[in-house]
């Protein structure tokens, strides 16, 4: 749900459920302030209990969100690697599929770094996706001609074999951007959120105490849950997953190749 949507309508749900929890409890701690000192302190109890637990699945939602993202961030550096492995290893293939491969991998980094520069999900992702595996059967296919071609070269085992890694890296890559938060857990956080917030804006009520604690919290509960969905948007939120790696190999791909070849 949430990665689906532009930062400002994420920011502005946010905003919408906690800020009116908040103001729900003001009015109902300002209606109920006449009562006695026991109601009071039961909602003291309840508010303590409901920060405490918000807190607990704060932190653990946020420390999961940062993990995926370093996931996500090491998987493109995997990828840039391996490429440039696949690439190297191509330079030492007999002739034609040396050259015919090298041009692939070529045009495959391009297609790799034009994917980390899409947005999951969309129309744009998908269709490079798929050019990409397009890429991976051409390549293959050669591969193949490759070890044919010498069946006992060490070359041609070798490049099979940074091809293959290559494969599955785009695989994990494009599974790593997909791997979110459940929409039920996006909701208990957001609810519970918005309810610990609001019982606490409540108890301030009630002792006619001011509000700025209350709102604080809220705002503070607010940007860790916004921080934590953000992390879960590759390329829709502020906080992005890097693909200079990937830049990088494509700018070096256009430089002479190193090996020449048997």
């Amino acid at each position: 749900m949430y990665t689906h949507i532009t930062t400002f309508q994420l920011a502005l749900l946010l905003v919408v459920c906690i800020g009116g929890s908040v103001g729900l409890g003001m009015a109902l701690g300002r209606r109920y302030r006449v009562r006695g000192r026991g109601d009071q302190e039961s909602v003291g109890v309840v508010q303590a209990a409901m920060l405490g637990l918000v807190g607990l699945l704060l932190a653990f939602g946020l420390s999961m969100a940062v993990g995926r993202f370093e996931e996500r961030r090491v998987i493109v550096v995997q990828e840039a690697n391996d490429i440039g492995t696949t690439y190297l290893r191509a330079q030492l293939l007999s002739e034609p599929t040396r050259t015919e491969s090298m041009v692939l991998l070529h045009e495959y980094a391009g297609g790799a770094l034009a994917l980390a520069r899409s947005t999951p999900g969309t129309n744009a992702f998908n269709e490079q996706s798929a050019e990409l595996q397009q890429l991976q059967r051409a390549l293959w296919a050669m591969a193949d001609d490759a070890v044919r071609s010498n069946p006992q070269g060490t070359a041609p085992r070798l490049y099979v074999d940074a091809l293959n890694s290559m494969i599955d890296v785009h695989t994990d890559r494009v599974a790593s951007l997909y791997n979110g938060v459940p929409g039920p857990v996006v909701a208990l956080e957001i609810l519970a959120s918005a309810v610990a917030a609001g019982v606490l804006s409540l108890y301030l009520a009630t002792l006619g105490r001011s509000l700025i604690s209350a709102l604080l919290t809220a705002g503070l509960i607010a940007v860790i849950l916004f921080v934590t969905f953000d992390l879960d948007r590759p390329r829709r939120g502020f906080i992005t997953v890097p693909y200079g790696p990937l830049a990088s190999l494509e700018d070096s791909m256009t430089l002479p190749p190193v090996a020449t070849g048997p």
